[in-house]
């Protein structure tokens, strides 16, 4: 959700903190995509999406009080996990695509380049 896709596209969010286990491997590409509202039911989906970024999830641990600034957090609980997100490569200028729950598998165009990638 706004604004934290662009605080992870700026390397200034370094750990997204979910629930569950992502899956994909720290070798693939993972599509940051920004929304403007909480996707809150599974099938919510979001037309107005904005692909910020592109990362690896190099791994993913439990997630603890110390790492509020790298989650760019106001509020913690135990029991989340913290994703950790390296080789961070902003998608400039940002591109509209479809927000949904969870990891989905997306094709955009890149832009200055007009490769289409197909990203997760």
């Amino acid at each position: 959700m706004r604004p934290n896709g662009g605080r992870i596209a700026a390397g200034q969010k370094t750990l997204e903190v979910r629930r569950w286990y992502p899956d994909i491997d720290p070798s693939e590409d993972l599509l940051i995509v920004e929304n403007g509202r909480f996707l809150h039911q599974e099938g919510d989906e979001d037309a107005d999406g904005i692909a910020v970024a592109i990362v690896r999830v190099k791994a993913v641990r439990p997630f603890v009080l110390a790492d509020m600034q790298a989650a760019c957090g106001t509020y913690f609980e135990e029991g989340w996990l913290a994703w950790e997100l390296t080789e961070i490569r902003p998608v400039t200028p940002p591109v509209i695509v479809r927000a949904a729950r969870g990891i989905y598998e997306v094709d955009f165009l890149l832009p200055d380049t007009n490769q289409v990638c197909q990203l997760k």
